[in-house]
Protein backbone atom coordinates (compact mmCIF):
# COMPACT_ATOMS: atom_id res chain seq x y z
CA UNK A 1 0.00 0.00 0.00
CA UNK A 2 1.08 3.93 -0.60
CA UNK A 3 2.32 5.49 2.12
CA UNK A 4 -0.42 8.44 0.77
CA UNK A 5 -3.21 5.68 1.95
CA UNK A 6 -1.85 4.72 5.20
CA UNK A 7 -1.56 8.23 6.72
CA UNK A 8 -5.51 8.61 5.48
CA UNK A 9 -6.22 5.88 6.94
CA UNK A 10 -4.45 6.16 9.82
CA UNK A 11 -5.37 9.67 10.16
CA UNK A 12 -9.26 9.07 9.65
CA UNK A 13 -8.85 6.79 12.60
CA UNK A 14 -7.40 9.23 14.83
CA UNK A 15 -9.91 11.58 13.48
CA UNK A 16 -12.58 9.10 14.59
CA UNK A 17 -11.31 8.16 18.09
CA UNK A 18 -11.13 11.63 18.72
CA UNK A 19 -14.25 12.96 17.88
CA UNK A 20 -15.85 9.77 19.82
CA UNK A 21 -13.86 10.95 22.87
CA UNK A 22 -15.46 14.80 22.12
CA UNK A 23 -18.76 13.27 21.43
CA UNK A 24 -18.87 11.26 25.05
CA UNK A 25 -18.23 14.13 26.87
CA UNK A 26 -20.57 16.10 25.40
CA UNK A 27 -23.15 13.18 25.88
CA UNK A 28 -21.76 12.44 29.54
CA UNK A 29 -21.90 16.11 30.38
CA UNK A 30 -25.80 16.48 29.48
CA UNK A 31 -26.14 13.54 31.22
CA UNK A 32 -24.56 14.79 34.52
CA UNK A 33 -26.57 17.96 34.27
CA UNK A 34 -29.87 16.12 33.69
CA UNK A 35 -28.63 14.09 36.09
CA UNK A 36 -28.77 17.26 38.66
CA UNK A 37 -31.88 18.53 37.88
CA UNK A 38 -33.37 15.56 38.74
CA UNK A 39 -32.12 15.22 41.58
CA UNK A 40 -32.91 18.69 42.96
CA UNK A 41 -36.51 18.62 41.52
CA UNK A 42 -36.83 15.53 43.69
CA UNK A 43 -35.47 17.50 46.84
CA UNK A 44 -37.96 20.67 46.05
CA UNK A 45 -40.76 17.81 45.80
CA UNK A 46 -40.08 16.07 48.82
CA UNK A 47 -39.35 19.50 50.61
CA UNK A 48 -42.88 20.34 49.38
CA UNK A 49 -44.46 17.13 50.61
CA UNK A 50 -42.79 17.70 54.13
CA UNK A 51 -43.82 21.16 54.64
CA UNK A 52 -47.26 20.01 53.80
CA UNK A 53 -47.09 16.82 56.28
CA UNK A 54 -46.11 19.80 58.57
CA UNK A 55 -48.82 21.93 58.23
CA UNK A 56 -51.64 19.29 58.15
CA UNK A 57 -50.11 18.36 61.80
CA UNK A 58 -50.17 21.31 63.17
CA UNK A 59 -53.48 22.15 62.05
CA UNK A 60 -54.24 18.69 63.65
CA UNK A 61 -53.02 20.05 66.87
CA UNK A 62 -54.86 23.41 66.83
CA UNK A 63 -58.15 21.72 66.24
CA UNK A 64 -57.47 19.22 69.13
CA UNK A 65 -58.02 20.44 72.63
CA UNK A 66 -54.32 20.70 73.53
CA UNK A 67 -54.54 17.48 75.64
CA UNK A 68 -50.27 16.16 75.53
CA UNK A 69 -50.50 12.10 75.36
CA UNK A 70 -46.47 11.83 76.07
CA UNK A 71 -46.07 11.56 79.65
CA UNK A 72 -42.52 11.76 79.29
CA UNK A 73 -43.62 15.48 78.15
CA UNK A 74 -42.95 18.24 81.69
CA UNK A 75 -46.50 19.83 80.55
CA UNK A 76 -48.37 15.81 80.76
CA UNK A 77 -51.47 16.42 82.64
CA UNK A 78 -53.42 13.09 83.65
CA UNK A 79 -56.46 14.74 84.40
CA UNK A 80 -56.75 15.92 81.26
CA UNK A 81 -56.06 12.89 79.42
CA UNK A 82 -58.74 11.10 81.19
CA UNK A 83 -61.30 13.62 80.80
CA UNK A 84 -60.75 13.42 77.05
CA UNK A 85 -60.85 9.94 77.00
CA UNK A 86 -64.39 9.96 79.16
CA UNK A 87 -65.34 12.82 76.54
CA UNK A 88 -64.54 10.01 73.59
CA UNK A 89 -66.45 7.77 74.94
Amino acid sequence: MSTTLNVARYSALLSGVFYGIYHRRSLQKAHDQDKEHHAIHQREQLIAQAKDAWRQKQESARESDGVITNPEDPRFDLEKLVARWEKDL
